[in-house]
């Protein structure tokens, strides 16, 4: 169970600083960030994080994909684990 909460944890920290160094690059003209690998860590249980970075950083906010699509995804995974902890 311990792995398991450190493995969020990491994540869900990556996908936070990963909206933040996308949204640096995003100011400075620098090579970006492919949104694939932000939804990939999304889908890898990081959507907590990935959606906090979007809220902090002002980043993605007018992707009607992301603005719908990754509060829609936390909400699945916060159900799943609720189950998971549940059983």
């Amino acid at each position: 169970m311990t792995l398991i909460w450190i493995y969020a944890i990491l994540i869900n920290g990556y996908g936070f600083f990963l909206m933040k160094a996308d949204k640096r690059k995003a100011v400075t003209g620098k090579w970006r960030v492919s949104e694939r690998r932000i939804w990939l860590v999304a889908a890898a249980c990081g959507s907590a994080g990935v959606w906090f970075g979007m809220m902090r950083f002002r980043h993605k906010t007018k992707h009607l994909s992301f603005r719908l699509g990754i509060p829609f995804l936390l909400a699945v995974q916060a159900i799943l684990t609720y189950f998971y902890m549940v059983n």
